[in-house]
């Protein structure tokens, strides 16, 4: 039933976006470092072009650049800083493209490059415009070859890494399907691939275990969180290896290969999930029991009374992760007052707002149409 099920789901993908991380497309050589795989880029422009001619629109969500300028510029140790890597990248994407338009360009294939930050996210004009371009470069039969812009990219602006970065385009350009492609099979347990996972609940996070390779930024955790963030938009995702002969043409076809991801049917509406994805969080609430029942059980805003300690700076209209006495977090929304006014605030009654600032915008710390659940795990 699973299987079938998994089956008439990838039968009416229409639209994909394929995440390939570093350690696939480098490969180890000996006393001198990780260099771009041309064999591997040989394999996935194949395989795309593939899924083209079946009508089938795919945008790539692409590491590597570090790796390319590792290649170019003969270091042979993985950057030490965020200067030093930027630096890599700069050297490196130029590189990263050519490999692709090689790669595509005999099979009458162009490519294009977009490289985004957090801010092409959070801003509603550079959203709909990055939307519109996608639509456009697809509509004219080109593949789209994305990266962060890590040469410019601060803390503040990043995304942080190309998983996240995969289901946020997913998002973004309508999805029907997430897959990220890695160099293990999917998520193993004692062995073995899981073939299917539902829920990502606290077990499911510990059998995914600890960070990727020197050249990547994240390892399962971080295909975990994208899945889940695709998932809230009702995306499905598949975690599988790109070594696998065929992967792409055999995920299409709904064969068991990898990790699949079904989205809950649920999906947020696109203002919730904007709040809960498009945004980072600015700082952190931490709130009592009561508070969080209320807002998970109820359908409640979130008030003063229930806030027990505010961490970070962060404006008002920014938006602010809301976590348990426990530390997990359980709601994402948008701060009604800002972290120096809600410090003030916290812990008393609606009504006291006003003589505690000597004004006041709303009785609610975050009103719960600004408000989004995430996934208690």
């Amino acid at each position: 039933m699973i299987s079938m099920n998994r089956k008439q789901i990838l039968s009416k993908v229409h639209r994909l976006v394929v995440k390939v991380g570093s350690a696939l497309l480098t490969r180890e050589v000996e006393g001198e470092g990780r260099f771009l795989d041309s064999i591997m880029f040989e394999l996935l422009a194949r395989q795309i072009d593939a899924l083209m001619k079946m009508d089938k629109q795919v945008i790539i969500v692409s590491s590597g650049a570090v790796a390319a300028g590792n290649m170019q510029l003969g270091a042979k140790a993985a950057p030490r800083g965020i200067p030093e890597k930027q630096a890599w990248a700069a050297v490196g994407q130029p590189h990263l493209m050519h490999h692709y338009e090689q790669v595509f360009r005999p099979k009458g294939r162009t490519v294009a490059q977009v490289l985004l930050t957090h801010e092409d996210f959070e801003e509603r004009n550079r959203y709909l415009n990055a939307r519109h371009t996608f639509n456009v470069l697809l509509e004219l039969g080109a593949v789209p070859i994305i990266n962060e812009n890590d040469t410019i990219a601060v803390e503040e602006i990043k995304v942080g890494d190309n998983d996240t970065l995969s289901a946020q385009v997913a998002v973004l350009v309508d999805a029907d399907l997430l897959v990220m492609l890695t160099t293990v099979s999917g998520l193993m347990e004692k062995g073995k691939v899981i073939p299917t996972v539902r829920k990502i609940d606290r077990r499911i996070r510990a059998i995914a275990g600890g960070p990727g390779s020197e050249l990547g930024i994240g390892g399962m955790i971080t295909k975990l969180d994208a899945a889940k963030l695709a998932g809230m938009k009702g995306i499905p995702t598949i975690v599988a290896s790109g070594r696998h002969p065929g992967v792409l043409n055999d995920i299409i076809a709904g064969e068991p290969v990898g990790t699949f991801f079904p989205s809950s049917g649920e999906k947020l509406s696109k203002r919730k999930h904007w709040i809960a994805c498009a945004h980072k969080p600015r700082g952190v609430l931490v709130v009592d029991d009561g508070a969080r029942t209320a807002v998970i059980k109820r359908g409640r805003s979130l008030l003063p009374k229930g806030i027990a300690q505010v961490k970070g700076k962060f404006q008002r209209g920014e938006a602010v992760s809301v976590v348990g006495p426990d530390g997990v977090e359980f709601a994402r929304g948008l701060a009604a007052y800002s972290s120096e006014e809600l410090e003030k605030i916290k812990g008393i009654h609606s009504r006291d707002i006003e003589r505690m600032l000597g004004y006041r915008y709303d009785d609610e710390a975050i009103h719960r149409d600004d408000l989004t659940l995430m996934e208690v795990c």
